[in-house]
């Protein structure tokens, strides 16, 4: 069946969409088009990708707007007979046509205070904790950092507040290390202040399209922005301090 596709073209943040037209089989994903394009009609077309599985993040971009792995968004999953818009994603500088610079987060995780390990409780120099804590964790350390999650949320993608906002990804890489049993790291006053937690109203829309299905807001997010009104706003925390003082 042949298929429609809109695809921006162009060179750091200018362009324009150009028509396409290819056929799709069943089974195909919107990747599968876009490289069947390349191939055969758009030969310098510029689109980043890798595994094709789901599990680098390469190929990220926005497919009818919403922000997607075009490896993981199969055709028979969008409206049939309508043109498939592909552009690339919004939050981050334009390179060419479907690939953006995602410099900037790798720049934000090394900011981030790294794992700290408490020292050893057991006699043998090792460190003993419950599964339960350990699978709290767990479901953090999913993320292939596609940076979808980055791409959807408001305060990256509208109001552009790179300077004063980590995103989401690293509001959950943070929760991975906060909340990890041997983590012996204090990061709240970070969180509060060089990472923005504040500027994060949980509109979930970061978990809708995470493809590895964490629960970012309810699980991590939230979770953060309480210990951060505890240790900063909590008025019977503060009459200690007053006292202490």
């Amino acid at each position: 069946m042949s298929t429609t596709f809109q695809i921006w073209r162009g060179d750091k943040g200018s362009g324009a969409f150009k028509e396409y037209q290819t056929d799709v089989a069943e089974g195909m994903v919107v990747l599968d088009a876009v490289l069947q394009i390349q191939a055969e009609q758009a030969f310098d077309l510029a689109v980043r990708w890798n595994c094709k599985a789901g599990k680098c993040g390469s190929c990220s971009a926005e497919v009818n707007g919403q922000p997607r792995l075009m490896c993981m968004t199969r055709m028979n999953q969008l409206p049939a007979g309508e043109a498939v818009t592909i552009e690339p994603m919004r939050a981050f500088p334009h390179i060419r046509d479907l690939v953006t610079d995602v410099s900037w987060n790798f720049a934000v995780k090394k900011r981030i205070t790294p794992f700290t390990p408490r020292p050893p409780d057991a006699p043998d120099g090792t460190w003993r904790i419950a599964q339960e804590d350990v699978d709290r964790v767990q479901e953090f350390r999913k993320c292939i950092e596609c940076f979808l999650c980055q791409d959807v949320c408001h305060v990256l993608r509208d109001h552009r507040l790179h300077d004063r906002f980590v995103g989401p990804r690293f509001l959950i890489y943070a929760a991975a290390l906060e909340m990890h049993p041997l983590d012996n790291e204090n990061r709240i006053a970070d969180l509060r202040e060089a990472g923005g937690i504040g500027y994060c109203n949980i509109t979930k829309c970061c978990t809708k399209v995470c493809p590895e299905s964490i629960t970012i807001t309810d699980n991590g997010i939230i979770p953060l922005k309480e210990r951060v009104v505890d240790e900063f706003y909590d008025p019977v925390r503060k009459l200690l301090r007053v006292f202490r003082s």
